[in-house]
């Protein structure tokens, strides 16, 4: 399929990025579109983390405040499976083991992170793709406090969850984040996969 960009502006360049574009693509009948403007929220490429622990069955989960829950009518406070910005050529993995260290004060080495899979968050408006890992964890791997980073004012709490508690967190709504429901059902198929 044939896409043509006509236009593109850069309409705001801070943390985040928003860019303004004038486009035709190709219509399924093979015609051309007519021109039309589209946003994209530049966001790039992110890694996650879904944390299991074989031995006690539970998922570590973290919980922070984010605005745009909360200016969308929800208390603003998510559970969420650990997450970051790619934001330096490094390998993903060695960003993943990061992140999980700074959020939660566990450590998994690079090589032992396994992948699960990749989407993209929100197609219809941000760029955003997700590099999605499973981490599996004992009480043996905590190695620091966790919490966040203080320089990027996150104030992070970690939750030891059972797999099935979180499950039904899902099913029933307490858990309405993107990514953790995507990495917990996927941990779910994982562990049934090896079951069977």
């Amino acid at each position: 399929m044939k896409v043509e960009v006509l236009e593109k502006k850069r309409i705001f360049d801070r943390f985040f990025k928003i860019d303004e574009v004038l486009l035709r693509h190709e219509k399924h009948d093979g015609g051309m579109s007519p021109p039309q403007t589209r946003f994209c929220f530049e966001r790039g490429e992110s890694v996650a983390v879904v944390l299991f622990d074989p031995g006690t069955e539970e998922v570590l989960l973290i919980e922070q405040f984010r605005y745009p829950a909360f200016s969308a009518g929800h208390e603003g406070w998510l559970l969420e499976i650990v997450a970051g910005s790619v934001d330096r050529e490094e390998a993903l993995e060695e960003i993943a083991s990061r992140e999980v260290l700074e959020e939660t004060g566990y450590f998994i080495p690079p090589v032992s992170l396994k992948k699960l899979c990749v989407f993209f968050a929100s197609p219809g408006g941000t760029s955003e793709r997700v590099h999605l890992y499973l981490g599996k964890v004992s009480d043996l791997d905590k190695k620091e406090k966790g919490g966040g980073k203080e320089s990027e004012e996150e104030d992070i709490r970690l939750e030891k969850i059972p797999l099935k508690a979180a499950l039904d967190m899902v099913r029933s709504g307490k858990i309405e984040d993107a990514k953790t429901i995507i990495g917990l059902m996927m941990l779910e198929k994982n562990i049934a996969s090896q079951v069977d």
